[in-house]
């Protein structure tokens, strides 16, 4: 607690908080010694001042000051000393000047007449006692505000963040309103490790709303923001942005993805970039295909380009989602909205029935079928479990894809004929997850899968060879239920 006063002076009332301030920060007013007494009791103990010069006419000059302030920690109410810095002081005496220090509110306030009044005669010099809590540096955070009372040297003390962080509690106790701003504008202006963060938001609750803008604007989101919209953000930009190099690009979101802490907020922002990808590529493909576009008009030749070319480069994104939905096994709409394309897929039919994409985009009919192929992939898998109507409507629409692109793409690459095999084994194994007569129709479509030599197709001949055992299995157990049925 501070007492204050002259020869014979009284106990002040405890001092008011800053708006915004609480207990945790504050001082205690030790009221139960006279002034006099209590510095004539300590002041032989007193520690030297160590590293802390008087200035002439200035800070801790006692031949000019008229204010003596006794700093001590609250030993009392630590733990152990050892909460306190071997090299900080416990003890310490300070002669200051009442013009000075006025600058801060809290020793205005106890210079007033307000609470000065009580006095027998007007004091010469005021005797404060200050109890500061114990912990590391607190003496010597002290000592800095009060000297920064008298240079306003702020820049040349506050230069970093966790220095700011120790004198700003204490400016906002003493009420020193300029050193509180010197504190929050360097704190605004730099970056912070992840503890000096978790102490600006522990002393945000302190600052009045003003003062805290611009913290609060930094670790907390706007209305209209939110961690999500930053990470579809981050994955629009990954894939729009014209990077050195997009692989690194997509890598970094990639692990971004893995490591984010909700899995639901990832899936919508997935699927949302998923949705939007779609829709641009449809949207290109539809005018690519629409007869309005056809003919041989430079114009028209040049707007055919564009549309392919964009359908590619959202092809190319597409698959990067699709790929990241798998691996987070969040592909579940995706999978529905792949099965419902049958306007899509007619379109790339077309698309792919003219020879303008060979020499524009050549590699949009793999990304297409790498994209169904991831995603069938996962479906046979069982790590996305997809409805008997969207797997029977994702091999029945994407099939004829799969056979265009067979016979149309050529000549057939190598990792192209890898890509096709792998598909034409995912799409059979759905196949067989499907009842029979359903199975039966897909089967016979896919008799462009078999080749000249019947060796190179084995994943035809088992899904027929399954077909046809369940067929007979299925027959024979009809025959018998027929038989014990007559018996009875």
């Amino acid at each position: 607690m501070m007492t204050g006063g002259g020869g014979g002076g009284t106990g002040v009332p405890k001092k008011r908080h800053r708006v915004g301030s609480s207990g945790r920060l504050s001082f205690v007013v030790d009221s139960s010694h006279h002034p006099n007494e209590t510095l004539a009791t300590t002041e032989d103990s007193h520690k030297p001042l160590r590293g802390i010069s008087s200035v002439p006419g200035g800070f801790n000059d006692s031949s000019t000051a008229d204010v003596v302030l006794h700093l001590y920690l609250d030993l009392d109410g630590s733990d152990s000393i050892s909460t306190v810095d071997s090299f900080d002081q416990t003890d310490v005496k300070l002669h200051l000047h009442s013009d000075v220090i006025r600058r801060s509110k809290y020793f205005a306030t106890l210079l007033s007449d307000r609470w000065q009044k009580d006095s027998d005669t007007p004091a010469k010099t005021y005797w404060f006692n200050l109890c500061v809590p114990a912990a590391t540096g607190s003496i010597s955070n002290h000592i800095i505000v009060l000297q920064l009372l008298y240079s306003c040297d702020f820049t040349s003390v506050i230069d970093s963040a966790s220095i700011a962080l120790e004198l700003l509690p204490v400016a906002l106790e003493l009420l020193f309103e300029d050193c509180v701003t010197a504190c929050v504008r360097f704190l605004e202006a730099v970056p912070w490790t992840e503890e000096e963060e978790k102490a600006v938001l522990g002393v945000i609750p302190f600052l009045s709303e003003e003062e805290s803008r611009e913290l609060l604007a930094r670790v907390s989101p706007a209305k209209d923001e939110s961690s999500e919209e930053m990470l579809h953000g981050l994955i629009l930009a990954a894939a729009t942005h014209n990077h050195g190099n997009m692989a690194f690009a997509k890598a970094f979101v990639a692990k971004i993805l893995r490591d984010f802490p909700s899995r639901e907020k990832a899936r919508r922002v997935l699927e949302r970039a998923f949705e939007s990808s779609l829709s641009v590529v449809k949207g290109s493909l539809e005018e690519y295909s629409s007869p309005d576009f056809r003919g041989d008009h430079n114009e028209t030749e040049a707007i055919q380009r564009l549309n392919l070319h964009t359908a590619m480069t959202n092809g190319r994104h597409l698959l990067w989602l699709v790929e990241r939905m798998i691996e987070l096994r969040v592909a579940d709409k995706a999978v529905k909205e792949w099965s419902e394309q049958a306007s899509f897929t007619s379109d790339l039919l077309r698309a792919f029935r003219d020879d303008a994409w060979r020499n524009i985009v050549p590699g949009l009919p793999a990304v297409v079928l790498r994209c169904t192929c991831k995603l069938a992939n996962a479906v046979a898998a069982g790590s996305t479990l997809a409805a008997r109507q969207v797997r029977m409507k994702l091999v029945k629409d994407w099939l004829p894809v799969l056979i265009a692109c067979k016979d149309n793409v050529s000549p057939m690459l190598s990792n192209h004929k890898l890509l096709y095999l792998e598909l034409e084994d995912t799409f059979l194994r759905i196949i067989s997850t499907l009842p029979m007569s359903d199975a039966q129709g897909l089967l016979q479509q896919c008799l462009s899968f078999s080749t000249r030599n019947v060796e190179d197709c084995p994943h035809l001949v088992s899904a027929f060879n399954t077909w046809f055992r369940r067929g007979e299995s299925t027959l024979a157990s009809r025959q018998s239920l027929n038989v014990v049925a007559s018996r009875f």
